[in-house]
């Protein structure tokens, strides 16, 4: 994959170009996280890709070679499963893009974002449908942002252990919705989210789980 978004958005003046993207927009439990990554001029990696066609192995070894270099600037944003039933999926994706981008250092001037809805932001932006498949920090983003929820859900697996999230990441599998099935909801669950909907308007109660 190559920086030619980038290097249209320098040739029409911009300095510093942010590529941002989210992971974690399906699953039934658990945040929302998106990354913004700032990577240098010229900057080139070969093996960065969109995020959900890497290894493990492999995505986990980028991430720790773009949280290495002083030249990249990442920011994070994180909303809760609370929150993105109070406000649903697509705004709390938004604005885990706004504060992934508030919380980068360097302030950029002009954002590459990923998909076909772009967020309430200062500077000016594009929207880029598959983004992560056409543009280099997009595609940093889509990892950094992956790796980060991937970690936030492991831990979130040793507090809730009956539900093997570190296994499906909050993703509807046959064992998770199984899981569901014999201990209830957690607090980190997503209730507005069909199946779980469901279960509030048949139980009429607060979510449950392991506490």
């Amino acid at each position: 994959m190559d920086d030619h978004l980038e290097q249209e958005a320098h040739r029409r003046g911009y300095q510093i170009v942010a590529g941002v993207d989210e992971a974690g927009r399906g699953p039934l439990a658990g945040p929302v996280v998106a990354a913004a990554c700032i990577l240098p001029r010229g900057y080139q990696n070969s093996d960065i890709n969109d995020s959900k066609k890497l290894t493990k192995a492999k995505r986990k070894r980028i991430y720790e070679q773009l949280y290495s270099d002083s030249a990249i600037h990442i920011g994070v944003g994180i909303v809760s499963p609370k929150e993105i039933d109070q406000i649903n999926i697509l705004q709390a994706s938004l604005k885990a893009m706004i504060l992934a981008v508030a919380n980068l250092k360097v302030e950029p001037d002009f954002l590459l974002i990923d998909g076909n809805t772009l967020p309430r932001t200062r500077q000016p932006s594009a929207a880029i449908v598959k983004g992560d498949a056409k543009s280099l920090s997009i595609a940093a983003a889509s990892i950094v942002a992956k790796e980060e929820r991937d970690g936030i859900m492991r831990e979130l697996a040793e507090r809730y252990p009956n539900y093997a999230l570190d296994k499906h990441m909050g993703y509807p599998t046959k064992a998770h919705m199984e899981a569901i099935r014999m201990h209830g909801p957690t607090p980190i669950h997503r209730m507005s989210f069909s199946p779980l909907n469901q279960y509030v308007e048949v139980n009429r109660g607060e979510p449950s789980g392991n506490k």
